[in-house]
């Protein structure tokens, strides 16, 4: 255990810091289900909605260091990929 008060301080902080962490990724990773629930059900308005919402999640995420760069990029495009086939599907 820590000792010292800024070890302390530094533990709470990163206690903190997990809590929002785990809470963005949680948040993230249920609009993406519920944009991929919305192609499978072929909900084309419900799912470009909730992909507009995805993509500002993702890329907060990215900017808080969530993600990668890349690879929040490529969880965009993936979902962006699967509405574009829903689209010329119907």
């Amino acid at each position: 255990m820590a000792n010292h008060k800024s070890a302390k301080k530094t533990i709470r902080q990163i206690a903190k810091r997990t809590l929002i962490n785990k809470r963005r990724n949680s948040d993230v990773k249920t609009i993406i289900k519920k944009v991929l629930a919305a192609v499978e059900a072929k909900d084309t308005a419900k799912a470009e909605a909730l992909f507009v919402e995805a993509q500002k999640k993702i890329d907060k995420a990215c900017i808080k260091g969530l993600f990668k760069k890349r690879n929040a990029s490529r969880k965009v495009s993936s979902l962006s990929l699967k509405i574009k086939s829903l689209k010329q599907a119907a």
